[in-house]
C-alpha cells in the first residue's frame, strides 16, 4: 500500500531550516520567500504543497496522520524510516513513501512525547504515552535498535460495539452473547484475558456498557483506553515521573483511591502488577462486579499469571490462591485469529480445590466458529451463578 504524498520540489528540510533561522510561521508568504531564497522554482502549487508538507510534520501525527484516520486502523508501527506498517483488521500491511529520513521519524517522536510533556532523547531514550485525541504512542530512539526510530500507535476505538456488534461481526457466538450479559447483571466478578492485540480491552468496553445506568464505574488504567458507552463512568490514569524521577502515582495507588469513592463497579483496564492484590482485596470485601483485563495464552493459563503478579504485591501463593478463589468467578478468553478476527473462544469458572489448596478455572464453554457451542464440567456451576 502506498502512502499517497505531495510532490514538493527542494528539499522541505531546507526550507525548514531558512523559517526557523527567521523565525517564520509556514504560512504561504513566508514559505515562497524561503523557496525564492533557495532559488527553488516558485508556483502556487509549489508554494501549497511545501506549506502543506510543513504543517503535517508539525501538528498532530505528522505524515502518520492520514494513516491514523483510515477507516479500519487499530495499530500503526514504525520500524525506521523505511518501514511503516497499518493493521486495518486483517493482519500487518506495509505502507511505502511515508518518511524521507530517520531525521523526520525522530523529529515526529521528539515531538509526539512533549505534547505530552515527556522528555525523549539519548538520557531517555523511550516512552510510553496517550496523546490528547486518545492515541497511545509507544517511541524508542534508534540508539536503542538497529533500524532507527521506532515508533507504535494504537488507535482508540472510533465506536463504542454493543454485544450485538460482536455477534454481527462474527467475533461472538449468540449463546457467548447471552452469558456475558448474563454475567454483567448477575455482578459476576470476572477477568478478561488474551494476548495483545487480541480486543480485550474493546470487549471489556462493550460489557461495561450493559452495567445499570444507576450504578457509578470506576476505571482505574494505566494509559486511558476504556471508553464504556455509561452515563456513570469516572476514570483514572497512572502517571509516570517526571524527568527528575518524581511525581509517579502507581495503579496501586490509583486502586486505593478508587475505592475511596463509592464504586459500584471497580474496574482494572490491565491488571500487570502489585494492584493485583488490592483488587482482589476490594473484591472480597463487598465490591461487586468488579473485574479487568489480563495477559494471558489461555483462561486454563490465568493462575499462573496471577502468582507471578502477586509476587510483586508481597503476596504468598497460598495466600494469591485463596484470595482469587474467593474474589474471581468467571475468566472470558479472548483470541485473534489468523484472519485478524477476534473471538470469544472460552469461559472458565474459577473453583477451589481443596486437596491441592489451589483455585483452578474449570473449563465452562468453549465456542468454535464452525461449530455448536461445547459445554464443559463447569457450565453448571455458570448457570447457578447466573440465576
Amino acid at each position: 500500500m502506498s502512502q499517497p504524498t505531495a510532490s514538493v520540489p527542494g528539499s522541505v528540510a531546507e526550507v525548514r531550516a531558512v523559517l526557523g533561522r527567521a523565525g517564520a510561521t509556514p504560512g504561504p508568504v513566508e514559505v515562497a520567500a524561503a523557496l525564492r531564497g533557495l532559488g527553488a522554482l516558485v508556483s502556487e502549487g509549489t508554494v501549497r504543497d511545501t506549506v502543506a508538507a510543513l504543517r503535517r510534520e508539525s501538528s498532530g501525527a505528522g505524515p502518520l496522520e492520514p494513516l491514523l484516520a483510515m477507516r479500519g486502523v487499530t495499530d500503526v508501527l514504525v520500524n525506521g524510516y523505511r518501514q511503516v506498517f497499518v493493521d486495518r483488521g486483517a493482519g500487518l500491511e506495509p505502507v511505502e513513501g511515508v518518511f524521507a529520513d530517520e531525521e523526520e521519524v525522530r523529529r515526529l517522536a521528539v515531538r509526539l512525547a512533549a505534547a505530552v510533556g515527556r522528555r525523549l532523547d539519548e538520557g531517555s531514550p523511550f516512552v510510553d504515552a496517550r496523546l490528547p485525541d486518545g492515541t497511545r504512542v509507544h517511541a524508542v530512539l534508534g540508539v536503542l535498535t538497529d533500524v532507527g526510530t521506532c515508533l507504535s500507535l494504537r488507535v482508540p476505538a472510533r465506536k463504542a460495539l454493543t454485544l450485538d456488534d460482536w455477534v454481527a461481526g462474527g467475533g461472538l457466538h449468540p449463546r457467548a452473547a447471552e452469558l456475558l450479559n448474563g454475567m454483567v447483571q448477575r455482578r459476576v466478578a470476572f477477568l478478561v484475558s488474551g494476548g495483545t492485540g487480541s480486543g480485550k480491552t474493546t470487549l471489556l468496553a462493550s460489557l461495561l456498557g450493559l452495567v445499570d445506568p444507576g450504578h457509578r464505574i470506576v476505571i482505574v488504567e494505566d494509559s486511558r483506553e476504556l471508553a464504556p458507552p455509561h452515563p456513570h463512568v469516572l476514570r483514572l490514569e497512572a502517571r509516570p515521573a517526571n524527568a527528575d524521577g518524581a511525581g509517579a502515582v502507581p495503579l496501586v495507588a490509583l486502586v486505593r483511591q478508587a475505592l475511596r469513592m463509592r464504586p459500584d463497579r471497580l474496574v482494572v483496564g490491565e491488571v500487570r502488577g502489585a494492584e493485583l492484590s488490592d483488587l482482589l482485596t476490594a473484591l472480597n470485601t463487598g465490591h461487586e462486579g468488579g473485574c479487568g483485563t489480563l495477559h494471558a495464552n489461555s483462561a486454563a493459563d490465568v493462575p499462573a499469571r496471577l502468582e507471578a503478579l502477586g509476587v510483586l504485591g508481597g503476596l504468598p501463593r497460598a495466600a494469591l490462591h485463596a484470595q482469587a478463589a474467593a474474589a474471581l468467578d468467571v475468566l472470558v478468553h479472548i483470541t485473534r485469529l489468523p484472519d485478524g478476527t477476534r473471538w470469544v473462544r472460552e469461559l472458565h469458572v474459577l473453583t477451589w480445590d481443596e486437596a491441592s489448596g489451589l483455585c483452578r478455572p474449570v473449563p465452562a464453554w468453549r465456542f468454535t466458529r464452525d461449530g455448536a457451542p461445547v459445554a464443559g464440567p463447569g457450565a453448571v456451576r455458570l448457570e447457578e451463578l447466573l440465576r
